[in-house]
C-alpha cells in the first residue's frame, strides 16, 4: 500500500499513542499489527524502532482484545486543537 505523507504521519502517531489499539489502525488504514510493525521498522531509525517496540510489546491498551469492551475509538475527539 502507498500512503500520503499525512497518512504516514498519522499511522506513526497512532502507533505511538498508548490508547490507540492496533485494530483502530487496521480499521482506518488496512494495516494489521504485523503490517504496522513492518511499517514502523521502515519509517523509524533503528533506535527509535527498538524503543517503540519495547513500549508497545504486551501493552494492554494496544490490543483491543485485552482492553475493556467499551473502547472502540481510534482517537480522542478532544485530543486535537482546532485549526
Amino acid at each position: 500500500m502507498t500512503f500520503s505523507d499525512d497518512e504516514q504521519s498519522r499511522i506513526i502517531e497512532m502507533a505511538w499513542e498508548d490508547r490507540t489499539p492496533f485494530e483502530a489502525i487496521e480499521q482506518q488504514f488496512g494495516l494489521d499489527e504485523s503490517d504496522v510493525i513492518n511499517f514502523m521498522r521502515r519509517q523509524l531509525k533503528p533506535a527509535s524502532f527498538k524503543r517503540w517496540r519495547a513500549r508497545v510489546s504486551g501493552r494492554n491498551t494496544k490490543h483491543r482484545s485485552l482492553r475493556s469492551p467499551d473502547v472502540s475509538r481510534g482517537y480522542c475527539p478532544t485530543q486535537y486543537k482546532q485549526r
